[in-house]
């Protein structure tokens, strides 16, 4: 007969484990708030100040992109957004992949996938220059990239 471990124990193994599961379940909850606060602070700015939806072209987004604090906010949602999504799919997996072997190879695709996407929306929102292909495209140069 097979003993189970007390609940807290530790697991049978003789110390403290992480609960992946227990910090993925928080992780979804306080960053599930702050993707709240910063997808509709983003849609207020983008929608409601302003001209409305008639004011967002290539230069308001260059615009925003050159100011540190929507850097931040942007990368902020970006990584929150993916991340979030990630650990849902994970959790997916877990829950209707029955063969491990399957199970593994969709999560090792899944963080790739991620990552990758994290380390490129990163890259974009921080080099991005609006001034790039002036030279090829003179009557699309915005009014910036002359001075």
């Amino acid at each position: 007969m097979t003993a189970i471990p007390a609940p807290r124990s530790g697991g049978g193994r003789g110390g403290r484990r992480t609960n992946w599961e227990k910090w993925g379940w928080i992780y979804m909850r306080a960053s599930g708030v702050l993707l709240i606060v910063l997808i509709f602070g983003h849609l207020f700015v983008n929608l409601m100040t302003g001209e409305g939806v008639s004011q967002i072209s290539f230069g308001f987004v260059a615009g925003k992109l050159a100011n540190p604090f929507w850097q931040w906010w942007d990368v902020a949602m970006l990584w929150l957004a993916l991340i979030h999504g990630a650990n849902g799919m994970r959790t997916l997996v877990n829950d209707y992949v029955s063969r491990p072997k399957v199970r593994a190879a969709l999560k090792i695709a899944l963080v790739g996938s991620t990552a990758a996407l994290i380390v490129l929306g990163t890259l974009v929102v921080f080099t991005f220059d609006p001034c790039l292909g002036a030279d090829e495209f003179p009557d699309l140069v915005l009014s910036i990239c002359t001075a």
